[in-house]
Order: structure tokens, then sequence, then C-alpha cells
């Protein structure tokens, strides 16, 4: 924790993922309308007293909408990246640990998977699935298996021959309480950091799926249908576009300087350099 705390860009990060769990646990009492509450003698204003960030095309609020929006996406990140991380952590635990052919078989799956570029492959899951906020998770978790079921094989090859481990099988512990017991505790550090990145990476990816239309269903406020639909007033209503970016922005770059300075504080080498 000292060492998180010395990394000064982390304290910003710490303060936008705080800033949005604050937003999403409290939402109903920041917002003064419904997200989906449609007025339709208040079309397109623009940003005034009573709406702050102006209205949409059919007179919904958009400052309730971004704030509901950041529940959405604090949802879909943390459980889409949850599900990678179990999923491909205990695939690549497997593959490390018993080698030979499962490791071949289970790791030309994920190098399969790893072909395909993330968007792409979290279009096609999408689109089979259909929209919909569970099957975007579902989507999104998929896509992020191999990046972890990569990262845990290599720590695990790693250290799979050591002397405790080695004891461990000489003691008679099971492959599975070996993995579970002695391997996963020292793997975890990159993991940890892994996941922390990817949960800015599931934002934009979420919202990529809901501005091309196969993400999150509306009228579920989501930053990337917002950005759809603002796209097509671009000119007129400049607004509506606006907010949600900027909200996508600042999530993701905060959540990025969070992953790095977890990364740095798991890693003394990088917090040594970054003195000097």
């Amino acid at each position: 924790m000292r060492r998180f705390l010395s990394v000064r860009l982390a304290w910003l990060g710490l303060i936008v993922l705080l800033g949005m769990l604050f937003l999403a646990a409290t939402a109903d009492a920041l917002t003064p309308y419904d997200p989906n509450r449609q007025a339709y003698t208040q079309v397109l204003r623009p940003p005034n007293a009573d709406h702050p960030l102006g209205t949409d095309e059919i007179g919904r609020d958009v400052y309730s909408r971004v704030v509901y929006g950041t529940r959405v996406s604090l949802q879909v990140g943390l459980i889409s990246v949850s599900i990678g991380l179990l999923i491909g952590s205990l695939t690549g635990l497997a593959a490390g640990y018993a080698g030979g052919f499962v490791d071949e078989a289970l790791m030309r799956i994920m190098d399969g998977l790893w072909a395909f570029p993330p968007l792409i492959l979290a279009l096609a899951i999408t689109a089979a699935l259909g929209q919909g906020i569970v099957n975007t998770m579902i989507a999104i978790g998929l896509v992020y298996i191999p990046a972890f079921a990569r990262l845990t094989r290599a720590q695990t090859l790693s250290i799979r021959e050591r002397d405790f481990i080695a004891a461990a099988r000489i003691g008679g512990a099971t492959p599975w309480r070996i993995m579970l017991r002695h391997v996963w505790p020292n793997v975890t550090a990159p993991i940890v950091v892994q996941a922390s990145l990817l949960v800015a990476g599931a934002i934009i990816t979420e919202a990529s799926l809901s501005f091309l239309g196969l993400g999150v269903r509306p009228p579920t406020p989501s930053w990337g249908s917002m950005l759809r639909t603002g796209y097509q007033y671009l000119a007129s209503a400049p607004w509506l576009s606006l907010a949600p970016g900027i909200a996508i922005f600042i999530s993701v770059v905060g959540l990025n300087l969070l992953g790095d300075g977890i990364r740095q504080a798991l890693d003394p080498r990088l917090v040594m350099r970054g003195r000097r």
C-alpha cells in the first residue's frame, strides 16, 4: 500500500475510480430526473439551469443519463473482466502445470481466440447472443480469457519446478490443491495488474458495441449508445456527444493510471526508477 501511495499519478486514478463508484451508488439521489423520462416539450434543449447538460432528441435529461451510464460502464467493466479472469486463470493454471497434451490443446484454443482483434471477436459474439447488458458482459469476458490464460500459464511455468512445489507433490497433495494453494497465490500479482488495466478496455469495448447498436439494449443509459445518438446531431446538438465522450475519456485515463500505479507498487524496480 505504501508503494502504491508513493506513485503520484495513481492517486488521480484512485480518485477517478472512487468518483465512479460514488456516482454509480448514489445515482438515484444525484439526478433530478429519471434517465428514461421523456419530455417532448424539451427536445434537444442546450445546457440550462433545469438540464445542466441539455436534453436529447426525445427530451431525456443528458446529465441523468450520463450519471446512470456510470453504473452500466462499471458493471460491464468489472463483471466482464471477472469472467475473463476466472476462466482464463484456471485455463492458464491447468495448461502451465499439466504441460504436455493438456497444455498444447488448451493453448491452441487460446491462440485461435487471440488471433482475432478483440472488438471484432466481441462483435461476433454479441451478434450471435443478441443485445443486452448480460450478453455484452459475457462477450467481453470471453474476449479477455486468452489474455489471462497466457499470462497465468507463463507465470505458472516459471514456478512449477520450484522446491516448494516439489515438496507439496512429495507430501501427496493433489494437482488441483497444488495449483490453487501453492501456485495461484504466487502468480496473482501480474494478474491483478492485468485485470486493473483491462477494466478500462472493457469500458471502451462496451461503448464501441453500444455505439454500433450491438451492446446494451435501449433505453438503458449507456455512454456508447448516447454517442451513437449524439453522432446524428453532432452539428445541431454537440452536447449529446460531448458529455458521454468526456465521461469515457476521464474513466479510461483514470483507470489506466490506477493500473499503472498498481503495477509500479507490485514491482519495486519501477518505483525506484520513477524516483530517479
